[in-house]
């Protein structure tokens, strides 16, 4: 048997698997989590991309609902001082925000969702841990 056609398998390969690690600017970019709502247009007010409260996942709206009534919430971390620290939501003093947990199926800790409200009533979502938000807005705003 000859090693030949191993060879060329392999060689192959390995040529596939560089290619697609390869980009022009120096590196491939890393993936994007996966969003749960379409991103939007900036709303004008945050100048962050804005969500319909429609367009959110039922846990987010639930969320939403458990805010507006005051709780209970289920986790011990729900309601506390949100700082900031990415800088990029507006800045605004220490104690303007405030975090909430949005329940992930599947996940045994909180997840990586969250509901950021301001003092104002504004309300912010991310799906990815504090990396990106959008704004929340009514569905008949925009």
């Amino acid at each position: 048997m000859s090693l030949r056609p191993l060879r060329v398998l392999l060689a192959l390969v390995l040529a596939v698997l560089l290619a697609g690690c390869s980009s022009a600017g120096g590196g491939a970019a890393p993936a994007a989590p996966a969003r749960t709502a379409p991103v939007a247009a900036s709303t004008g007010t945050s100048g962050l991309p804005a969500v319909r409260v429609s367009e959110l996942p039922p846990e987010a709206r639930n969320t939403l609902a458990l805010i507006a009534r005051g709780g209970p919430f289920p986790y011990a971390r729900d309601g506390a001082v949100f700082s900031n620290f990415e800088r990029l939501l507006p800045r605004r003093e220490r104690g303007y925000y405030h975090e909430y947990t949005v329940r992930t199926p599947g996940e045994h800790d909180r997840g990586a969702r969250r509901i950021v409200t301001g003092r104002s009533g504004e309300r912010y979502y991310t799906d990815d841990h504090y990396e990106t938000f959008r704004e929340v807005v009514a569905d008949e705003d925009r």
